[in-house]
């Protein structure tokens, strides 16, 4: 039986998609990728600086974006965040929460504030943003929810990380039961587990010294790029994935694979 294509493969025209943290990284990677899809990008960052680069990085090259800037640690700013992209765009296909901190602390040192911050912008405003977005979802022909989660949690872990690896287990969680709640709207729910990828999140984590170490425990054989991130999520968002749903994709060089793996951020 041969495979009707309906539309071209991997292609988001005429689509509006919400990027959250696409100021730099692998967010940015992603609005990028995205607009060269035919995409509209509405990119949600909390810098307006990094955000304002990322949205001329798409004018530029011919693409469609405009730029909101929120610090998603709250409900109210999650929902303020997509009612403004609403006023611009007048819809949201896709959502895409990529927007995540991770500061460095012991279990022991790390205080209730500290915390609450880390649960609230990695975790909880998936619960907000999602809310936020549903009624628009719920009217998209093809609509998608995806997250950048990440090894650190739901597979592997790393001292001074417990807070963000408990984040990233849960943010697994909701998707699996996010996809479950939306089966039967059309609605699909996915993630992307990045392993070690070159970004200034993990040049803090360590020397050069160390990188050497990280790239020698993959096999292959260097750090994952922004845009490898960014390829996935295209799929997920893709027509060609509608059959796919509560499920996460790891992305990191086959560092996973070995049974001596090194831990990973």
């Amino acid at each position: 039986m041969q495979t009707k294509f309906e539309s071209p493969p991997f292609r988001l025209d005429a689509r509006v998609v919400v990027i959250t943290g696409a100021g730099r990284g692998i967010g940015r990677a992603i609005a990028q990728v995205f607009a060269q899809a035919g995409a509209t990008v509405a990119i949600v960052t909390r810098g307006e600086g990094a955000g304002r680069e990322t949205l001329n990085s798409i004018l530029t090259q011919g693409g469609n974006a405009s730029l909101t800037c929120a610090d998603l640690g709250t409900r109210e700013a999650c929902e303020a965040a997509l009612a403004q992209v609403t006023a611009l765009h007048g819809r949201i296909d896709i959502l895409i929460h990529n927007a995540g901190i991770f500061p460095q602390l012991l279990i022991e040192e790390i205080t209730d504030e500290q915390l609450d911050e880390v649960m609230a912008v990695n975790l909880k405003s998936a619960f907000w943003l999602t809310r936020a977005a549903l009624p628009h979802l719920r009217r998209a022909e093809s609509p998608r929810i995806l997250f950048t989660s990440s090894v650190t949690g739901p597979r592997v872990a790393l001292p001074r990380l417990a807070h963000y690896a408990a984040s990233k287990s849960g943010l697994n969680g909701f998707i699996r039961a996010a996809a479950m709640e939306f089966a039967g709207e059309g609605i699909t729910v996915n993630g992307v587990e990045p392993g070690l990828i070159a970004t200034e999140a993990i040049d803090a984590l360590g020397d050069e010294e160390m990188a050497r170490e990280m790239v020698a425990a993959i096999p292959l054989g260097r750090l994952g790029a922004p845009v490898d991130i960014a390829y996935a999520m295209l799929y997920l968002a893709s027509d060609q994935a509608a059959f796919v749903t509560g499920q996460t994709i790891v992305v990191d060089g086959g560092a996973l694979i070995p049974e001596n793996s090194a831990l990973m951020p």
